[in-house]
């Protein structure tokens, strides 16, 4: 569905719209599906094996989950995610999941016409987010069923797929399918902007003038505070129902690659950009050197092309989650050599693989033992490599197994060419192809024909004021998914420091799709009661924003 061509648009009067959703990923896609009209009700057939809390659903069985006090609900209740209303839905849609369990889900699903909330979701790819651009052949982290967004089965539409009877785990092409698929089922796409590129969200204030209107460019894209918006001093403009608007900017891209600007107003908006827009970087001397890389991607293209063979140095990986390991499983499927470095010990509690079952995640476990296993042990003296010697090992050192190694256990096959660095750090690339690594009071240099630095990602939020980062639990800190997420009211998702304003995924440290869902639970059940508090959302435009 195109955008209204900026230039086409009265300057004084841009479309209002109810609520503007930025990131069309499973986050924004299962908003959508909620703010449609789409409403979960207690499904009186089943029973949830938890007492407590099916006794407070039978309580008000007659009212939708949305219009029920979400505090209340939650109340009590653990898991895997730091924010209750994501624990609360993840149990309603998957009970007893972490106990290794698939019982069906308590709630069933009516569609209210009248509740439908107007609202837009701007992506800029096709429904799916970052799915569309993962590596097809590895396989997720979470189970399938766990992947699926509300009223679509996941196996339904992946015809059932099952690899072995203990794991039903997806790939990203699967994933990526399923939610371009949902969203058509799910007559969803009249809400959907594809190709849509956000360059400024801000808070609109009185002082706000039509030649300033018209003299901001669409490109602006540094969030700072413009002329006649919040921190000038004005009034902010409101909705007629107390909340302050909020213009979003940015352009459409379509054929033949041409920009076209848009403009819009919207009473509330929605950050739901995920996780991985900007690759954590280590400020390490010759980061930016073209043998340096910050995507597993470019590991699989170089293997695709053959520019790396069993023959060639070793690839350095640095890192100790997921993405480190599924590296490590890519190189080690093709014979490649492989140096890991990680700054943590193996032992330490926070490893992710500590959190995995063996059962269903095999290929995890076979790196972790491979890094507790195939350790880079010290060397004598005259073997070390010093800065001052500038000797270099060019071939891997083969790795001493420690004592009491399995190394013939026949469950786990593991890759004699791999070598793991913990408690080491990068120190820096050198231009002619090596890399220095700390550890142990000692630096030791090899040879490589590529590194990944694979340590994380962080959202870019360069659209909104400060790059976002005052919304954040610490302000003094940029936004991080894991080390300072964005302040939210637990039960409505609201930015605490910006009412009008709400953030879920992995922005609020929902990293996984099974939990991310109870950002939208929270966010349609506040809008939903805010409307049938005062009528309305929208004071006057109507749709006129399609």
């Amino acid at each position: 569905m195109p955008l209204l061509e900026e230039t086409t648009l009265p300057q004084e009067h841009p479309p209002t719209v109810p609520v503007v959703i930025i990131g069309n990923g499973p986050s924004g896609i299962c908003l959508s599906y909620l703010l449609s009209g789409h409403k979960p009700y207690l499904d009186t057939a089943t029973v949830h094996p938890n007492p407590i809390l099916y006794r407070k659903l039978q309580e008000t069985k007659h009212l939708s989950i949305t219009e029920q006090d979400l505090e209340y609900l939650s109340e009590g209740l653990e898991g895997r995610s730091r924010n209750p209303v994501a624990v609360l839905f993840d149990t309603l849609l998957h009970p007893n999941a972490d106990f290794g369990y698939e019982f069906p889900p308590v709630l069933q699903w009516r569609r209210d016409k009248k509740q439908h909330i107007p609202h837009l979701v701007l992506g800029r790819a096709t429904p799916g987010g970052a799915w569309h651009a993962m590596e097809g052949s590895m396989l997720t982290i979470s189970l399938g069923i766990w992947m699926e967004l509300p009223g679509v089965n996941y196996r339904d539409l992946t015809n059932g797929k099952h690899r072995d009877v203990t794991s039903d785990r997806a790939t990203p092409e699967e994933i990526s399918s399923y939610y371009r698929n949902y969203v058509k089922l799910k007559g969803l796409q009249k809400n959907f902007v594809d190709n849509t590129y956000v360059t400024s969200v801000q808070k609109l204030c009185r002082g706000h003038e039509a030649e300033g209107l018209e003299n901001r460019h669409s490109d602006q894209g540094d969030g700072g505070v413009g002329e006649g918006f919040e921190g000038d001093g004005v009034e902010c403009l409101n909705n007629g129902g107390g909340g302050a608007l909020w213009e979003v900017r940015g352009y459409q891209q379509v054929q033949n690659n041409t920009h076209v600007p848009f403009s819009l107003f919207a009473e509330n908006v929605v950050l739901a950009t995920g996780a991985s827009d900007s690759p954590v970087r280590l400020g390490a001397e010759g980061e930016d050197l073209p043998f340096v890389f910050h995507s597993i991607s470019d590991l699989g293209l170089a293997v695709s092309q053959r520019k790396l063979d069993m023959n060639s140095d070793p690839v350095l990986i640095v890192g100790a989650g997921l993405s480190a390991a599924d590296a490590v499983l890519c190189a080690c499927n093709s014979q490649i050599r492989v140096l890991h470095v990680f700054r943590k010990s193996v032992d330490d509690s926070d490893l992710i693989f500590k959190q995995l079952p063996k059962t269903l995640y095999p290929e995890y476990h076979k790196v972790y033992h491979m890094m507790c296993s195939q350790t880079y042990t010290n060397v004598a003296p005259s073997q070390a490599v010093s800065i001052a010697s500038s000797v270099c090992a060019k071939m891997c050192p083969k790795p001493q197994l420690a004592a009491g190694n399995m190394a013939g256990n026949g469950s786990v096959s593991l890759f004699p060419d791999y070598t793991s660095f913990p408690e080491h750090c990068l120190v820096s690339f050198q231009s002619d192809m090596k890399c220095l690594l700390q550890g142990n009071n000692s630096l030791k240099a090899f040879k490589i024909s590529m590194a990944l630095v694979l340590i994380g990602t962080n959202p870019n939020l360069f659209f909104l004021k400060g790059q976002g980062q005052y919304l954040g639990q610490d302000p003094t800190k940029p936004i991080s998914c894991t080390q300072n997420p964005i302040d939210i009211h637990p039960y409505t998702f609201e930015c605490t420091k910006e009412p009008g304003l709400f953030a879920m995924g992995p922005l609020v440290g929902d990293n996984f799709v099974r939990f991310l869902k109870g950002g939208a639970l929270g966010i349609a059940s506040c809008l939903l009661k805010r409307l049938k508090k005062k009528g309305t959302l929208i004071s006057n435009g109507g749709n006129n924003f399609i």
